[in-house]
């Protein structure tokens, strides 16, 4: 049995089987990855992997000899693991997350522990601390209501870690503690200048940088030239109109990298001189920001920078390094997918390399730099053959105001022209964009048979502080104006067929898809909204926004103070809706609450609107149970068949309230 085979036995001993449909099988789109992440230990020997279950998510160390499970680990039901790092080559350190209520995937709790691959698990950190612990060898550690952050794994220290601690406080100050792995013992090492910081450390594990903001939502960068220096403020977004960020230090510490806003176009990677301060230009790409940074395999170095401008490209501080060879060589090994490395050995020989593309959802690879060969390990979902899938283009043009607005077109596999179209804005909005990536929506929707519009709308991230700001306060304007561009350039394109297009979003994109049908009753035939806020003036009252320390500021800054929103809220606008509409929400629901929904449908009923509703009450932001979300996309497909064509789902649909 090959190694990918037997990867593929270890998750299906842990994962339970998902019921299999036909036609357009909404099942296995809804269907969880076999993997989620996997990294290698520094000494090769083993491979930890997360294993996403129907309520939780467990942690499996497996020998790499035989692939045989040799612990797992996990907190329980909807909880996940949201992290995890290879402290020495038998032990890690586990980030804790719950799901809530608020969204569909668990959220930070703020709690470590400590993972052995001989079997033995430990709460490090955290405020069910008391409750956690098993007896075994840790015995002096006491509860306390903070969350506590990975910072630095401290690649050269085999016993401890920095983290950052945050106090229950309104708008706390951070500070950092370095963490003895096997006592849970922490030492306080630096206290951030700044409220809900975040730091960077060097090389040596000493803190250098901490960036936060206060309840007045301005971004501040403070920095020190070493343990025990006095903080230095660098950089004030509050004056320079601009947020500043460190990412990383050179190997010998003597260059910061940061990552710069620009007052038009996109972020540039700049080296500070970590004496002087004195600084110069790295990178910068002309229309995208640097999404993803890539570091020196087995450290924190940063080395490059992955753009996402359509297609994802790297590009290095030095192309001649030997981080730059590697990445060429794999990416001319893997032509169809883009390959990123997820971790490596001590000695740097294996490296596990994570491939994907538009149409694969993923496959891990063992990458032998020596050798020069590489092996499969596992695909993530097997279920489907990435050449049957729908490709998505990327695609630009220009807003009515003469802004490039950029996206991507996903047709069905058999291609045509003037279908039936789905647009489909994101959720976020602001700092969230559509990528080149595998999206299970895109590619249900067009094995339905429907061409799919994703749009990066004003407001969204990737492409710099002014496109981003210039969302500020045109929720239900200018950027739904750039939804109705982009719908009406499709047409013009040949791409839809005017009389058979809908709209379809969550969250934000359930906003935009219920306003869209009101300021351009004449332009869609039909609208669906998965968790959307549809009332505006309540987002300043209810949900999880306002309850941050900073929650009404950005509000105001961002969305508009309440007095002025009612005038951008659709279920106040449903008389002007003459089109059918699909809601679906969950009770649970803290971003955004069902009552949203509920006077959505009530003001639909009223304007005489036809509308369907699927809410369930124990669903959060966005449906996390599997048989849940299997009703909404069959019951989605349905809603669309009967207004714009396109294929059924042969799946049941199961009750709700």
């Amino acid at each position: 049995m090959g190694k990918g085979c037997r990867m593929l036995a270890v998750a299906t001993a842990l994962a339970c089987a998902m019921p299999q449909a036909a036609a357009v099988d909404v099942a296995k789109y809804v269907k969880r990855d076999q993997f989620e992440e996997i990294k290698i230990s520094p000494n090769g020997d083993f491979y930890a992997a997360t294993v996403p279950m129907e309520d939780r998510t467990v942690l499996a160390v497996l020998s790499r000899a035989d692939n045989k499970i040799v612990t797992s680990f996990n907190t329980g039901r909807n909880t996940a693991i949201a992290d995890f790092v290879w402290v020495n080559a038998r032990q890690l350190v586990v980030s804790a997350a719950e799901k809530f209520g608020s969204m569909d995937e668990p959220r930070l709790t703020g709690e470590l522990y400590r993972v052995d691959t001989s079997g033995g698990a430990e709460m490090l950190v955290g405020q069910r601390l008391n409750h956690q612990q098993t007896g075994t060898n840790i015995k002096t550690k006491k509860a306390e209501q903070v969350a506590a952050f990975l910072t630095d794994d401290l690649p050269a220290d085999d016993r401890h870690v920095v983290i950052s601690v945050m106090p229950f406080t309104a708008d706390p100050f951070t500070r950092a503690e370095r963490m003895d792995v096997n006592s849970g013992r922490r030492i306080p090492i630096a206290r951030a200048p700044v409220r809900n910081a975040r730091f960077v450390t060097d090389n040596a594990g000493v803190v250098r940088f901490a960036l936060g903001a206060g309840i007045d939502n301005v971004n501040k960068l403070y920095y020190r030239k070493g343990d025990g220096a006095e903080w230095q403020l660098v950089n004030d977004e509050a004056s320079t109109a601009r947020i500043e960020k460190a990412i990383g230090f050179s190997a010998d510490n003597a260059t910061a990298y940061l990552q710069v806003e620009h007052a038009d176009g996109p972020d540039a990677i700049v080296a500070m001189d970590a004496g002087t301060l004195a600084r110069t230009p790295v990178l910068r790409d002309d229309n995208v920001d640097p999404h993803t940074i890539i570091r020196r395999p087995g450290t924190a170095v940063p080395v490059g920078v992955v753009f996402l401008d359509g297609r994802p490209r790297s590009a290095f501080f030095d192309e001649a390094s030997s981080e730059a060879r590697l990445q060429r060589s794999l990416e001319a090994a893997f032509p169809g997918d883009f390959p990123v490395v997820t971790s490596s050995t001590d000695d740097g020989r294996l490296t596990l390399v994570h491939t994907r593309s538009n149409r694969n959802p993923g496959d891990f690879f063992v990458f032998d730099t020596q050798a020069k060969s590489a092996e499969h390990l596992i695909s993530s979902r097997n279920w489907f053959d990435p050449d049957r899938m729908a490709a998505a283009q990327p695609v630009s043009f220009k807003a009515r105001d003469g802004l490039v607005i950029n996206g991507f077109l996903t047709l069905p596999s058999a291609g045509g022209r003037h279908l039936a179209m789905v647009v489909m804005p994101h959720g976020g909005p602001f700092g969230v964009q559509d990528e080149w990536a595998f999206d299970t929506d895109s590619q249900l929707l067009a094995a339905a048979g429907y061409a799919v519009l994703r749009v990066n709308f004003r407001g969204s991230g990737n492409y710099g502080r002014a496109f981003r700001h210039a969302g500020a306060r045109q929720w239900g304007g200018r950027m739904q104006d750039d939804v109705t561009d982009a719908t009406r350039w499709a047409i013009t394109e040949g791409y839809a067929d005017p009389k058979r297009i809908c709209l379809f979003g969550a969250s934000y994109g359930g906003y935009a898809s219920l306003m869209g049908v009101a300021r351009e009753p004449d332009l869609y035939r039909c609208a669906a909204g998965y968790v959307g806020v549809y009332d505006l003036p309540m987002m300043h009252s209810r949900g999880d926004i306002q309850q941050r320390g900073s929650g009404e500021t950005f509000l105001n800054e961002w969305i508009g103070p309440k007095a002025e929103l009612a005038a951008v809220s659709p279920n106040r606008m449903a008389d002007r809706i003459r089109v059918p509409v699909f809601l679906a929400a969950g009770g649970a629901d803290e971003r955004a609450p069902i009552e949203h929904s509920r006077m959505m449908e009530r003001a639909l009923l009223a304007a005489g609107v036809p509308v369907e509703t699927l809410y369930y009450p124990t669903e959060g932001h966005g449906f996390y149970v599997e048989s849940n979300r299997v009703a909404f996309y069959t019951r989605l497909l349905a809603f669309l068949n009967r207004h714009i064509g396109g294929s059924a789902a042969t799946s049941g649909v199961a009750g709700a309230d």
